[in-house]
């Protein structure tokens, strides 16, 4: 459902942070964002939501700042999720179409979209995304959109993400409990995707990390195609707490040392500089070493590194990657971090900011890697508001027909009947004298038996 005024509003909820959004697509095919809040997220645990009252008072406050900074009010809103018990997986399947003379219509491949929807998965899951990937018309492999084409056989490739019904349910819950609907769930790396990628580097192969608090985001592009997706249960949050564990501080403490002080590669830390952190309750103050602190960092970045590694392995198109890696997502502006995640895989890395896709008073302000996942589900909740709108026009086979219809008066549609029912008795007619004879020609023959 559309706002009248286009307006898109979003909700990223986020282990560490809880961000709405509201925003419209410009002529120029830009987001122009008209009103952001952001506020601490305390009932989120790696992406999956654990407290639903201190959940519902996050996002309750957001859209308030929102509502009172734009005086726009909105019911809808597209939603993000993540969490460690999103999986994917590939499927394909097939229909056999009437006739070779047929063109392949949108139906078709609806058709082997709604297929996949039907797949046995375990009890408790649900299918949140079908992504085709390509397709076979016949003995024609590697085609992107069938629509058009020819074929009796039409086979689908496709990326399926699936989640859990309670996790999904709960963020609905929280959502709907502060008075609002929820258009569609949004895989989370899908929308950074959308934010941060250029489609000639989704054309080469690249992988998206987005490193947020709770959870490590990666989806893997080819040849323009999605061709993996999966969720790290960890990301910045576990930084922040071997900092703590390792320096004996509070964790607010060890956020801001990680933010103000941290990198990601010991080795090319300062030796000789060191922070001073209060005691706790009076105690004497520690002193923290630059380099220190950056060895415990870099030890648990090494580890996201290694799995986001074996994701993409996964994947089977690590070879093909020409545009390498794009880090986005809060734990991207970690200093240092693409120079470790270079060293550490060997390609090529940049970090995604997501002001490409941006224009506006707010632009400066937004165009940061934390908000990539904000940006990419007002982009995507745009994209899925203009399917529906082509979906909800009627096809245009009969275009001339449909142009020249006007309503009928009541003697017009009378006639139109009378029509019908002549043409239909002249058919039976038809039908009638083609059995007549046939079965005069039977007797015949039988006769001279």
């Amino acid at each position: 459902m559309t706002h009248p005024k286009n307006l898109i509003a979003a909700i990223d909820i986020g282990t560490t942070k809880i961000v709405t959004v509201l925003g419209r697509i410009n002529e120029k095919q830009k987001v122009e964002i008209l009103g952001l809040s952001k506020t601490e997220s305390t009932g989120v645990r790696r992406g999956v939501v654990l407290n639903i009252e201190e959940t519902v008072n996050a996002i309750k406050k957001t859209v308030e700042e929102v509502r009172a900074s734009t005086g726009e009010d909105f019911t809808n809103v597209y939603v993000g999720i993540a969490g460690q018990h999103i999986k994917s997986v590939r499927n394909r399947t097939h229909i056999h179409r009437d006739s070779y003379d047929d063109e392949i219509t949108q139906e078709d491949v609806d058709a082997l979209i709604a297929d996949m929807y039907k797949l046995n998965i375990d009890i408790g899951e649900e299918i949140i995304h079908v992504l085709p990937q390509n397709f076979v018309v016949d003995s024609e492999t590697g085609v992107k959109n069938p629509v058009g084409m020819f074929g009796r056989r039409l086979e689908g490739n496709f990326h399926i993400v699936i989640g859990q019904i309670t996790s999904a349910r709960n963020i609905e819950k929280c959502v709907s409990r502060v008075g609002f609907k929820v258009n569609s769930l949004v895989l989370e790396p899908l929308a950074s995707a959308k934010a941060v990628l250029t489609e000639d580097e989704k054309e080469a192969g690249v992988a998206l990390v987005d490193i947020g608090g709770g959870t490590t985001d990666v989806a893997v592009y080819y040849d323009g195609v999605i061709r993996h997706t999966a969720v790290i249960p960890f990301g910045g949050f576990v930084v922040t707490q071997d900092i703590k564990e390792g320096c004996s501080i509070l964790m607010r403490q060890a956020e801001l040392l990680k933010v103000q002080y941290g990198s990601a590669l010991g080795d090319i830390a300062n030796d000789d500089k060191v922070v001073t952190i209060p005691g706790i309750s009076g105690r004497e103050p520690k002193e923290i070493s630059f380099k220190n602190l950056a060895y415990i960092i870099q030890s648990r970045m090494e580890e996201i590194i290694d799995a986001v590694t074996f994701e993409i392995e996964s994947s089977g198109y690590i070879e093909k990657l020409s545009a390498g890696i794009v880090i986005t997502g809060g734990g991207a502006l970690l200093r240092h971090l693409s120079q470790l995640v270079r060293f550490r895989t060997g390609m090529d890395v940049r970090i995604g900011f997501p002001g490409e896709h941006i224009s506006g008073e707010m632009s400066e302000e937004i165009n940061q890697p934390m908000y990539a996942t904000s940006i990419g589900l007002i982009l995507k909740g745009y994209e899925m508001d203009q399917a529906a709108v082509i979906d909800s026009v009627p096809e245009m086979k009969d275009n001339d027909e449909i142009m020249d219809s006007e309503p009928k008066n009541e003697q017009e549609v009378k006639d139109g009947e009378k029509e019908e029912k002549k043409k239909n008795k002249q058919k039976t007619g038809i039908f009638d004298t083609l059995k007549k004879t046939i079965t005069d020609i039977f007797e015949e023959n039988d006769a001279q038996i």
